[in-house]
């Protein structure tokens, strides 16, 4: 609840500040503890940032200096405070972020019981609500050794269906209210690239993963664009609150691109987003008739790239191996398409001019998306468009160098790796782990990484990202020397990876990333020195004002 009221708060003082900002010639920000990255990528430091009433930065230096190039200026007082430039999150779900925030929040629940009360306790306060929705559970912080049950819902909610998401959005549970609507018996048979979980006797228990979570969706109510804009509204509050300047929306449908058009044209849209097309179907099509919108809003929007997905997730067992779980022998979790059909529509999108982003998890579903890279790379000729790979969370070892060789981005989230060491290693044993999260490998062979956080699958918060990459520990300081150290990124690289890594792999570093004459005064202004203070510290860093476009969207 906290968490709605805040993000509500964020954006009405977003709509606010943006009312009351007047047009001004030049503005100088001085006596700032700053740092950047350059050009060549060091790290450097400077006190005073000057920018035109467009939002393009004239100068970055000492006070003195900028301040004789705009001389003119209105002049803002920093007061020493640290400036950075304003991060950017490279794979989350904004709309899913907003959704998150009015709906059930199950993310904290760390008993079944205690999910259990949260649940009934929702549907009792919401009695006008026709479906109970929710998201953030995990079986794994709940030490069951199984998913939950149909039966355990309707101990709490059995007047009504109920649709809650787990964690990582790659499985769902429902009560028997909603297994009846959506036809679900146990002669249903489990989709391609889907898993109805049964019990001895062949009956659904409630858990629906990956592709079969379809099931139900279908019969969900229709979004409204009423609801839409609540959602987006929470979200952007929240992006702004927590310091992100911009982000790669990884999945925007028809409404969605809709929305973000009409946020822009606005002056709404407060944090910049670079959309990928959910898909090559009919929503591509749509989207895709006159090609990638490269440009929207004044560098506000962008919608240039397609997801598509090759397996589901660790935690829930989709992911797909090569060999089987090792905690599971049955199973080597879920390829959502043949290769044949992942290529098609890999190529589809290429040939349209779209940069490329494919889920894989799993070193099967790696291997079977790094094929087709080298495959249709040479066919289309489409290297230019830096086609990525979001998550590349377990590669097999000899696979990890083509990402280099074929110039495929490692779209990574540092926080995946602090939040599944307590299931990765039960997933995959001893000898898969050391291809799994393996930041160091990539980096250490010159791949550029781009870190996000999966948002709301893990926290937006960029700072917990950059925390987890230097330390590999989780909030409470665990493991004590870090889990697998050896992949840790310096704080630099951890920089650069939200910030110029992250821009390179949205085809925007000439505009975004770093604080450099010419480019948009995108920037933050934090609580404490994050190159000075412990590492073991980040994590509690404190946003104090963001700036997009020269432009304060939030201040605490």
């Amino acid at each position: 609840m906290r968490a709605r009221q805040i993000s509500l708060q964020c954006s009405l003082f977003v709509l606010a500040a943006l009312g009351s900002l007047s047009a001004h010639a030049d503005t100088l920000v001085d006596n700032a503890n700053g740092y950047t990255l350059n050009g060549k990528g060091e790290l450097v430091q400077f006190t005073a940032i000057a920018f035109d009433d467009k939002g393009r930065i004239i100068a970055v230096g000492s006070g003195a200096d900028v301040a004789a190039k705009a001389p003119n200026a209105k002049r803002i007082d920093m007061g020493g405070r640290t400036l950075l430039p304003g991060l950017i999150d490279a794979h989350g779900h904004v709309f899913g972020l907003g959704q998150q925030l009015t709906q059930l929040d199950l993310f904290h629940s760390t008993s079944l019981d205690g999910a259990l009360k949260s649940i009934g306790g929702y549907a009792r306060a919401n009695p006008s609500h026709a479906w109970i929705r929710g998201r953030g559970w995990n079986q794994e912080n709940w030490k069951l050794g199984r998913f939950p049950t149909a039966k355990e819902l309707d101990g709490v909610v059995a007047d009504r269906p109920v649709w809650l998401e787990r964690v990582d959005g790659h499985a769902g549970w429902t009560n028997g209210r909603g297994l009846a609507l959506a036809g679900i018996t146990r002669s249903t048979p489990d989709p391609v690239g889907g898993k109805i979980v049964r019990d001895a006797n062949g009956e659904a228990t409630g858990v629906l993963v990956d592709t079969a979570q379809e099931l139900l969706t279908k019969v969900l109510p229709q979004q409204t664009e009423a609801e839409g804009r609540v959602m987006l509204d929470r979200a952007l509050g929240e992006l702004a609150r927590v310091g992100l300047t911009s982000v790669h929306d990884a999945g925007v449908d028809v409404a969605q691109d809709r929305l973000y058009r009409a946020y822009a044209d606005d002056g709404k849209l407060t944090t910049r987003v670079y959309g990928m097309i959910a898909g090559t179907d009919k929503d591509f099509d749509q989207l895709a008739v006159k090609g990638p919108l490269k440009d929207y809003g004044n560098g506000m929007y962008a919608l240039r790239s397609v997801k598509l997905y090759s397996d589901g997730a660790l935690g829930s067992r989709g992911a797909a191996l090569i060999k089987p779980y090792s905690d599971e022998s049955h199973s080597h979790g879920l390829l959502f398409y043949k290769t044949a059909q992942m290529d098609a529509m890999m190529a589809k999108a290429m040939r349209k001019g779209y940069q490329v982003n494919v889920h894989a998890i799993g070193d099967a579903g790696n291997k079977q998306i790094l094929d087709i890279y080298q495959k249709e790379l040479k066919a289309t000729g489409s290297a230019a468009q830096r086609h990525r790979i979001e998550h590349a969370q377990v590669v097999l070892p000899s696979d990890i160098p083509r990402f280099k060789t074929l110039d495929i981005i490692p779209s990574m989230q540092p926080t995946h790796a602090t939040s599944d060491k307590n299931m990765a290693e039960t997933r995959i044993g001893p000898d898969r782990i050391k291809g799994a999260y393996a930041w160091r490998s990539f980096l250490h062979q010159g791949s550029r990484i781009a870190c996000g956080s999966d948002f709301p699958v893990e926290s937006p918060n960029p700072f917990f990202g950059i925390h987890a990459a230097v330390t590999r520990q989780d909030a409470q300081g665990q493991p004590v020397a870090g889990w697998y150290p050896n992949q840790a990124m310096s704080l630099k690289e951890a920089f650069r990876c939200f910030t110029l890594d992250a821009a390179w792999a949205g085809h925007q570093e000439k505009d975004l990333g770093s604080l450099e004459p010419g480019k948009q005064a995108d920037f933050i202004v934090i609580d404490q020195d994050l190159f000075r203070m412990p590492t073991y510290d980040i994590h509690k860093t404190g946003v104090l004002e963001t700036w997009v476009a020269g432009r304060q969207v939030f201040k605490k």
